[in-house]
């Protein structure tokens, strides 16, 4: 009967949605690597999705308490994880990100990480048992997530690290920052931000001036946000249709799978199939949030608003680079961008707000 009524709580209209996206998403990856050395992406990615909701069903069936009192060793692994990754991850684009796994797989720890950060800050806040947090607890909380942020910066991968910020940001705000604190962080982070300029690497140097004037450069640095915007505009109100995208076809588009997939997206479905998906997105969240609404604790609120967060985040951020409004960053499109670890590991979020959904049933 546990069984059953596992099943029947689960939040099917967030799942509804969630598959939905990866059906489009798989179409245009699809679409977007046909006939080149990628072809073989779409039932890979169909193969990531079948593991994800095995993985989803695993995390709803583990009291996410349980998984609380478990955040030291979690973490503990995690950056054991972060630390070995470039010395015996796979040099990519530049970067040490990967774990090879064999046959083609690959594992990437920093996706899985963003669970670990979401569970750790529930836990320190709901401990707090206050309303109000204190100047020691932002610099404990921030030092936490903090050592993650620059083992996974150092790989290096910027992007992904700065995915760590939205669910610590989340959960200070909604732990009791106060105003004060806020303005002296914001403050801080104006000050900071000329310095860190010499702490980028040049090809993240490059990608911020390709930003304020992608023309500067339009056949090197500037020619993904160039070719994603033609991308964009060619596409219409209706699209040209799956496969008879030019942009995409022809490959003047790079990364269409991955990075770039909502240029394709928009080249292919038009200004209406961006709508359906920004919808749809719109009503993942929003159902997630009706989920931290109905939490039974503090602690369940936390962990599904730091999801909803780091979702959100995602999206603006990869939907804004592809219309050159925001940088040029490897973050991908959630449930619908071509990878494994991504996929995986927003399957496992979705699980846990799941997980807390449950929960409303036990007494």
């Amino acid at each position: 009967m546990a069984g059953y009524r596992s099943i029947r709580g689960l939040d099917w209209p967030l799942l509804a949605i969630a598959l939905i996206l990866c059906a489009l998403g798989i179409l245009q990856i699809y679409s977007a690597t046909l006939d080149t050395a990628w072809r073989a992406a779409w039932w890979k990615q169909s193969v990531y999705l079948c593991v994800g909701l095995l993985a989803m069903w695993i995390m709803t069936q583990v009291d996410y308490h349980t998984l609380l009192g478990q955040v030291p060793i979690l973490y503990g692994v995690s950056l054991v994880l972060l630390v070995i990754t470039p010395l015996v991850g796979r040099l990519v684009w530049g970067s040490k990100r990967w774990i090879p796994l064999g046959y083609g797989f690959k594992f990437q720890p920093s996706e899985f990480v963003k669970l670990v950060i979401v569970l750790l800050v529930a836990r320190y806040l709901t401990e707090l048992k206050s309303d109000r947090l204190e100047i020691r607890d932002l610099l404990k909380l921030g030092a936490l997530v903090g050592v993650p942020f620059a083992l996974v910066y150092a790989q290096p991968d910027l992007g992904t690290s700065l995915t760590y910020m939205p669910i610590l940001l989340i959960g200070l705000f909604l732990g009791g920052m106060r105003w004060q604190h806020a303005v002296a962080v914001l403050a801080l982070v104006a000050v900071l931000m000329p310095v860190g300029w010499f702490f980028l690497k040049d090809y993240q140097k490059a990608r911020l001036e390709t930003f304020i004037d992608p023309m500067k450069d339009p056949t090197g640095k500037g020619y993904q946000v160039i070719q994603s915007k033609i991308a964009v505009g060619a596409g219409g109100v209706w699209g040209r249709g799956v496969t008879h995208g030019s942009q995409t076809q022809l490959r003047f588009l790079p990364v269409a799978h991955t990075d770039f997939l909502v240029s394709a997206l928009a080249e292919e479905h038009g200004f209406v199939g961006i709508l359906v998906v920004l919808g749809l997105y719109f009503l993942l969240l929003m159902q997630i949030v009706q989920n931290a609404q109905a939490a039974p604790d503090r602690a369940g609120m936390f962990i599904c608003m730091g999801v909803c967060s780091l979702l959100l985040f995602h999206l603006l951020i990869n939907a804004g680079m592809a219309v050159g409004r925001m940088p040029v960053t490897g973050i991908p499109l959630p449930l619908m961008s071509y990878g494994g670890s991504s996929m995986l590991s927003v399957f496992m979020m979705l699980g846990l707000v799941n997980n807390v959904r449950l929960r409303r049933f036990v007494s």
